[in-house]
């Protein structure tokens, strides 16, 4: 569990790992209505790819049309959250 400006953010072992491959550079988000992410050209679990774009985690690069791919890119606010969790782990 995080808590972030009075808000708690908890993430499972999957999206934490999720996160850290964003982080790594290693995933590329599909734009569509209910955007996909693959790492290392896997598909990822969809539930934690929406939570983890809904809590603000990640994002994409830049703006793309439905379907096209950009890299994905940690926000602000998921990097305090793998900053937070790495101290937590250490």
């Amino acid at each position: 569990m995080i808590v972030m400006t009075g808000i708690r953010v908890e993430l499972n072992r999957r999206e934490r790992a999720i996160l850290r491959a964003v982080a790594a550079g290693r995933a590329v988000l599909v734009w569509s209505c209910e955007p996909d992410l693959t790492v290392d050209g896997c598909w990822c679990d969809h539930s934690a790819v929406h939570n983890l774009l809904e809590a603000g985690l990640i994002a994409g690069a830049r703006q793309v049309g439905f379907g096209q791919p950009t890299p994905a890119v940690v926000t602000d606010a998921g990097a305090v959250v793998l900053d937070e969790a790495t101290e937590f782990v250490a």
